[in-house]
Protein backbone atom coordinates (compact mmCIF):
# COMPACT_ATOMS: atom_id res chain seq x y z
CA UNK A 1 0.00 0.00 0.00
CA UNK A 2 1.61 3.72 -0.97
CA UNK A 3 0.44 6.16 1.26
CA UNK A 4 1.01 9.72 0.15
CA UNK A 5 0.93 13.30 1.97
CA UNK A 6 0.11 16.58 0.36
CA UNK A 7 0.42 19.86 1.89
CA UNK A 8 -0.98 18.49 5.28
CA UNK A 9 -2.29 21.08 7.94
CA UNK A 10 -2.86 19.96 11.01
CA UNK A 11 -4.30 22.31 14.09
CA UNK A 12 -6.46 21.28 17.64
CA UNK A 13 -7.81 23.54 19.96
CA UNK A 14 -6.02 24.04 22.98
CA UNK A 15 -7.12 26.55 26.09
CA UNK A 16 -9.66 28.17 23.55
CA UNK A 17 -6.74 28.90 20.97
CA UNK A 18 -6.07 27.31 17.92
CA UNK A 19 -2.43 25.51 18.27
CA UNK A 20 -1.04 24.51 14.63
CA UNK A 21 0.24 21.06 15.28
CA UNK A 22 1.58 20.23 11.26
CA UNK A 23 2.32 22.38 8.70
CA UNK A 24 2.60 21.32 4.73
CA UNK A 25 3.51 18.13 5.40
CA UNK A 26 4.70 16.24 2.09
CA UNK A 27 6.04 12.72 1.71
CA UNK A 28 5.70 9.25 -0.18
CA UNK A 29 5.77 5.92 1.39
CA UNK A 30 6.06 3.12 -1.21
CA UNK A 31 4.61 -0.47 -0.62
CA UNK A 32 6.79 -2.44 1.69
CA UNK A 33 9.00 0.27 2.81
CA UNK A 34 9.72 0.61 6.36
CA UNK A 35 9.51 4.42 7.55
CA UNK A 36 10.32 5.78 10.54
CA UNK A 37 9.81 9.22 12.18
CA UNK A 38 11.91 11.23 14.51
CA UNK A 39 11.60 14.52 15.73
CA UNK A 40 10.99 16.63 19.33
CA UNK A 41 8.15 15.94 21.69
CA UNK A 42 4.88 17.99 20.70
CA UNK A 43 5.99 17.77 17.05
CA UNK A 44 3.34 15.88 15.72
CA UNK A 45 4.40 12.27 15.31
CA UNK A 46 1.53 10.74 16.91
CA UNK A 47 -0.68 12.95 14.99
CA UNK A 48 0.63 11.78 11.48
CA UNK A 49 0.19 8.27 12.52
CA UNK A 50 -3.84 9.65 13.42
CA UNK A 51 -4.62 10.99 9.91
CA UNK A 52 -3.05 8.27 8.71
CA UNK A 53 -5.28 5.50 10.42
CA UNK A 54 -8.32 7.59 9.54
CA UNK A 55 -8.74 8.72 13.30
CA UNK A 56 -8.19 12.40 12.36
CA UNK A 57 -8.22 14.52 9.19
CA UNK A 58 -6.39 17.19 7.86
CA UNK A 59 -7.35 21.22 8.45
CA UNK A 60 -6.44 21.02 5.09
CA UNK A 61 -4.34 19.10 2.29
CA UNK A 62 -4.68 15.39 1.28
CA UNK A 63 -4.06 11.79 2.65
CA UNK A 64 -4.13 8.60 0.00
CA UNK A 65 -4.10 5.46 0.42
CA UNK A 66 -3.47 3.50 -2.87
CA UNK A 67 -4.49 6.81 -4.70
CA UNK A 68 -7.68 6.86 -2.44
CA UNK A 69 -8.48 9.54 -0.11
CA UNK A 70 -8.31 8.55 4.12
CA UNK A 71 -12.17 9.03 4.95
CA UNK A 72 -12.31 7.13 8.03
CA UNK A 73 -10.77 3.97 10.03
CA UNK A 74 -10.10 0.60 7.83
CA UNK A 75 -8.94 -2.74 8.79
CA UNK A 76 -6.11 -2.10 5.82
CA UNK A 77 -4.57 0.23 8.17
CA UNK A 78 -4.14 -0.46 12.12
CA UNK A 79 -1.71 1.10 15.17
CA UNK A 80 -0.27 -0.58 16.98
CA UNK A 81 0.16 2.09 20.71
CA UNK A 82 3.16 2.62 23.54
CA UNK A 83 0.59 1.13 25.47
CA UNK A 84 -0.47 -2.39 24.88
CA UNK A 85 -4.35 -1.69 25.65
CA UNK A 86 -4.52 -5.83 26.15
CA UNK A 87 -8.45 -6.87 27.81
CA UNK A 88 -7.40 -8.11 31.11
CA UNK A 89 -10.11 -10.46 30.93
CA UNK A 90 -9.18 -12.38 28.08
CA UNK A 91 -6.56 -14.89 27.21
CA UNK A 92 -3.47 -14.14 24.62
CA UNK A 93 -5.68 -16.01 22.44
CA UNK A 94 -8.96 -14.13 23.03
CA UNK A 95 -7.22 -10.80 22.62
CA UNK A 96 -6.16 -11.75 19.29
CA UNK A 97 -9.13 -14.08 18.39
CA UNK A 98 -10.97 -10.85 19.87
CA UNK A 99 -10.90 -8.38 16.25
CA UNK A 100 -11.52 -11.44 13.83
CA UNK A 101 -14.45 -12.69 16.34
CA UNK A 102 -16.10 -9.20 15.22
CA UNK A 103 -15.29 -9.44 11.83
CA UNK A 104 -17.25 -12.43 11.60
CA UNK A 105 -14.59 -15.10 10.77
CA UNK A 106 -15.65 -18.23 11.56
CA UNK A 107 -14.34 -20.27 15.08
CA UNK A 108 -12.06 -22.72 13.63
CA UNK A 109 -10.36 -20.24 11.01
CA UNK A 110 -9.87 -17.23 13.83
CA UNK A 111 -8.38 -20.30 15.95
CA UNK A 112 -5.96 -21.25 13.25
CA UNK A 113 -5.00 -17.19 12.55
CA UNK A 114 -4.13 -16.27 16.11
CA UNK A 115 -2.52 -18.92 16.51
CA UNK A 116 -0.09 -18.58 13.78
CA UNK A 117 -0.23 -14.89 14.68
CA UNK A 118 1.31 -15.72 18.48
CA UNK A 119 3.74 -18.10 16.99
CA UNK A 120 5.22 -14.98 14.87
CA UNK A 121 5.54 -12.66 17.84
CA UNK A 122 7.07 -15.78 20.41
CA UNK A 123 4.34 -16.16 22.35
CA UNK A 124 2.84 -19.76 21.77
CA UNK A 125 4.28 -20.80 25.38
CA UNK A 126 1.99 -18.21 27.06
CA UNK A 127 -1.47 -18.68 24.75
CA UNK A 128 -3.68 -19.05 27.88
CA UNK A 129 -2.07 -16.35 29.64
CA UNK A 130 -3.87 -13.63 30.73
CA UNK A 131 -2.03 -9.72 30.68
CA UNK A 132 -1.41 -9.75 34.40
CA UNK A 133 0.86 -12.59 34.08
CA UNK A 134 2.87 -11.05 30.92
CA UNK A 135 5.68 -8.86 31.26
CA UNK A 136 5.74 -6.01 29.53
CA UNK A 137 7.16 -7.01 25.98
CA UNK A 138 5.12 -10.01 26.28
CA UNK A 139 2.05 -7.39 25.82
CA UNK A 140 3.92 -5.28 23.32
CA UNK A 141 3.85 -8.85 21.48
CA UNK A 142 0.43 -9.88 22.02
CA UNK A 143 -0.57 -6.47 21.05
CA UNK A 144 1.51 -6.37 17.79
CA UNK A 145 -0.16 -10.53 17.32
CA UNK A 146 -3.57 -8.70 17.12
CA UNK A 147 -2.99 -6.47 14.59
CA UNK A 148 -1.03 -8.85 12.17
CA UNK A 149 -3.78 -11.45 12.60
CA UNK A 150 -5.98 -9.00 10.68
CA UNK A 151 -3.55 -8.45 8.50
CA UNK A 152 -3.38 -5.06 7.62
CA UNK A 153 -1.49 -3.63 4.49
CA UNK A 154 -0.04 -1.17 6.67
CA UNK A 155 1.01 -0.98 10.20
CA UNK A 156 0.70 2.12 11.91
CA UNK A 157 3.33 2.12 15.16
CA UNK A 158 3.09 4.70 17.98
CA UNK A 159 6.46 4.31 20.08
CA UNK A 160 5.62 0.73 20.45
CA UNK A 161 8.61 0.26 22.38
CA UNK A 162 9.20 3.68 24.80
CA UNK A 163 7.92 1.93 27.85
CA UNK A 164 10.51 -1.08 27.67
CA UNK A 165 13.52 -1.88 29.46
CA UNK A 166 16.53 -1.13 27.01
CA UNK A 167 17.12 -5.44 26.45
CA UNK A 168 13.81 -5.97 25.85
CA UNK A 169 13.60 -3.12 23.11
CA UNK A 170 16.54 -4.39 21.42
CA UNK A 171 15.05 -8.07 21.23
CA UNK A 172 11.80 -6.99 20.27
CA UNK A 173 13.30 -4.21 17.15
CA UNK A 174 14.85 -7.47 16.12
CA UNK A 175 11.86 -9.39 16.44
CA UNK A 176 9.66 -6.84 14.46
CA UNK A 177 12.31 -6.61 11.10
CA UNK A 178 12.07 -11.02 11.35
CA UNK A 179 8.18 -9.77 11.15
CA UNK A 180 8.41 -7.56 8.37
CA UNK A 181 10.89 -9.38 6.35
CA UNK A 182 8.11 -11.88 6.45
CA UNK A 183 5.27 -10.39 6.02
CA UNK A 184 6.52 -6.90 3.71
CA UNK A 185 4.06 -5.18 5.01
CA UNK A 186 4.41 -0.93 5.04
CA UNK A 187 5.60 0.24 8.63
CA UNK A 188 5.41 4.08 9.94
CA UNK A 189 7.32 3.82 12.98
CA UNK A 190 7.06 6.54 15.32
CA UNK A 191 10.20 6.73 17.83
CA UNK A 192 12.32 9.13 20.07
CA UNK A 193 14.81 7.21 19.35
CA UNK A 194 17.65 8.06 16.92
CA UNK A 195 19.57 4.25 17.29
CA UNK A 196 15.90 2.70 17.22
CA UNK A 197 15.01 4.58 14.00
CA UNK A 198 18.18 3.97 12.39
CA UNK A 199 18.33 0.30 13.30
CA UNK A 200 14.80 -0.59 11.83
CA UNK A 201 14.13 1.38 8.91
CA UNK A 202 14.74 2.09 5.35
CA UNK A 203 14.09 5.73 5.81
CA UNK A 204 14.59 8.16 8.73
CA UNK A 205 12.18 11.29 8.52
CA UNK A 206 13.09 14.08 10.33
CA UNK A 207 10.46 16.35 12.03
CA UNK A 208 10.74 19.91 12.86
CA UNK A 209 10.21 21.71 16.15
CA UNK A 210 5.71 22.43 15.80
CA UNK A 211 4.15 23.20 13.73
CA UNK A 212 5.89 20.42 12.11
CA UNK A 213 6.56 19.71 9.09
CA UNK A 214 9.50 16.77 7.32
CA UNK A 215 13.20 18.57 7.83
CA UNK A 216 15.12 16.13 5.78
CA UNK A 217 15.06 12.71 5.00
CA UNK A 218 17.98 10.34 5.70
CA UNK A 219 18.12 6.87 3.55
CA UNK A 220 19.26 3.87 5.25
CA UNK A 221 21.44 2.30 2.96
CA UNK A 222 22.86 -0.79 5.26
CA UNK A 223 21.89 -4.15 4.40
CA UNK A 224 20.08 -6.54 6.74
CA UNK A 225 20.56 -8.13 9.47
CA UNK A 226 21.86 -5.41 11.04
CA UNK A 227 24.26 -4.52 13.74
CA UNK A 228 24.20 -1.93 15.96
CA UNK A 229 27.46 -0.93 16.12
CA UNK A 230 27.87 -0.85 12.30
CA UNK A 231 29.83 2.03 11.71
CA UNK A 232 27.72 3.44 8.63
CA UNK A 233 24.86 3.47 11.16
CA UNK A 234 26.72 5.13 14.41
CA UNK A 235 27.63 8.12 11.42
CA UNK A 236 23.87 8.45 10.21
CA UNK A 237 23.10 7.89 14.34
CA UNK A 238 25.81 11.40 14.37
CA UNK A 239 24.31 13.26 11.52
CA UNK A 240 20.75 12.91 12.65
CA UNK A 241 21.08 14.21 16.59
CA UNK A 242 23.07 16.74 15.31
CA UNK A 243 20.12 18.08 13.11
CA UNK A 244 17.72 16.87 16.12
CA UNK A 245 19.59 18.91 18.62
CA UNK A 246 18.40 22.56 16.26
CA UNK A 247 14.85 21.41 16.87
CA UNK A 248 15.17 20.13 20.61
CA UNK A 249 16.43 23.65 21.65
CA UNK A 250 13.67 25.44 19.90
CA UNK A 251 11.48 23.27 22.04
CA UNK A 252 13.50 24.26 25.10
CA UNK A 253 13.27 27.78 23.90
CA UNK A 254 9.47 27.78 24.24
CA UNK A 255 9.18 25.36 27.12
CA UNK A 256 11.41 28.46 29.09
CA UNK A 257 12.09 26.39 32.43
CA UNK A 258 12.59 22.73 30.51
CA UNK A 259 15.93 22.05 28.40
CA UNK A 260 16.19 18.92 26.41
CA UNK A 261 18.90 16.27 25.97
CA UNK A 262 19.99 13.82 23.82
CA UNK A 263 21.75 10.63 25.83
CA UNK A 264 24.41 8.50 24.09
CA UNK A 265 21.91 5.95 23.00
CA UNK A 266 19.99 8.78 21.08
CA UNK A 267 16.68 9.36 23.56
CA UNK A 268 15.27 12.68 23.69
CA UNK A 269 15.02 13.28 27.49
CA UNK A 270 13.29 16.53 29.25
CA UNK A 271 15.73 18.00 31.83
CA UNK A 272 14.42 20.80 34.40
CA UNK A 273 16.55 23.21 34.47
CA UNK A 274 16.27 24.23 38.57
CA UNK A 275 17.07 20.81 39.54
CA UNK A 276 18.95 19.47 36.62
CA UNK A 277 17.77 15.94 37.13
CA UNK A 278 15.31 13.84 34.52
CA UNK A 279 11.77 15.06 34.26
Amino acid sequence: MRVVLRRVHKSFEQKGQRVQVLSDVNFTIEEGEFICVIGPSGCGKSTLISLIAGLEFPDSGEVFVDSKRVEGPSRDRLVVFQEAALFPWLSVLGNVEFGLKLAGVPEKERRERALAAIKMVHLARFVNAHPHELSGGMKQRAAIARALVMNPRILLMDEPFAALDAQTRNLLQVELQEIWQKTKKTILFVTHNVREATFLSDRVFEITARPGTIKKEYPIPVPRPRKEQDPALLMLQTKIMGSLKDEIEKVARQELDTDYALSKDGVLTPVDRNVGSNI
